[in-house]
């Protein structure tokens, strides 16, 4: 039997991507012997080496990532959990699986679950918190998700010429290259997700100071 797990990484942050992964195997005894696990609890070069053997390992795997400019487009219109469901029923479209294992951003798991279903002609889903630590192929989707971010990231710096840090707004790295860019700039950079409250507050800040105040 054909399983899918499908995950995402940067949904929080305000600079940089959102990326969805997933990931498709028959058997995932071969990603528990890989060692599998929420992307969050290993180490950057460990998610690295396991990255690698899993897209060895795996039937099939793809990402399919969204920039900052199309999610402040997209919410315009639609929340955030919306977004990612498209992009997960996206990723899990692209090859056949016979059950999706998905982990869930909604309160409401069943009726993240249905929707799904409905999105993708009635393929069984199974939608859970933290999924990423109950199934191995949603860890495994994980780790493929972060590792692709944190890869786009290292792309972003080197367009910059500096280190923008992770994208998040706990991230003193990240509000530092924002706040002086803004304050260089008059505007935020690009990849950044101006309808974030952080931002929206730097850009405030900015039209209401005098560069000799900020």
């Amino acid at each position: 039997m054909m399983s899918c797990g499908v995950d995402e990484a940067g949904r929080g942050p305000m600079f940089g991507p959102l990326v969805v992964g997933a990931v498709f195997c028959e058997d995932d005894s071969v990603l528990r012997e890989i060692g599998v696990r929420d992307s969050k609890m290993l180490s950057p070069a460990r998610r690295e080496r396991m990255y690698d053997e899993i897209v060895s390992a795996a039937a099939h795997w793809c990402t399919v990532p969204i920039s900052a400019e199309e999610i402040d487009s997209l919410m315009a219109s639609k929340s955030l959990n919306a977004i990612e469901l498209g992009m997960f029923a996206e990723a899990v479209s692209r090859y056949d699986a016979d059950v999706v294992y998905a982990d869930c951003p909604d309160v409401n798991t069943e009726r993240f679950g249905r929707t799904m279903e409905a999105m993708l002609n009635g393929r069984r889903v199974v939608a859970a918190h933290k999924a990423d630590a109950l199934y191995p192929v949603v860890s495994a989707a994980s780790i493929v998700a972060k590792v692709t971010r944190d890869r786009m990231l290292e792309d972003l710096g080197r367009e910059f010429g500096v280190d923008v840090g992770s994208g998040y707004p706990s991230d003193a790295v990240t509000v530092a290259f924002i706040e002086k860019w803004i304050k260089d700039n008059g505007c935020a950079p690009k990849h950044t997700r101006t309808s974030w409250e952080p931002v929206r507050k730097m850009l405030s800040a900015r039209k209401t100071t005098s560069l000799d105040e900020w």
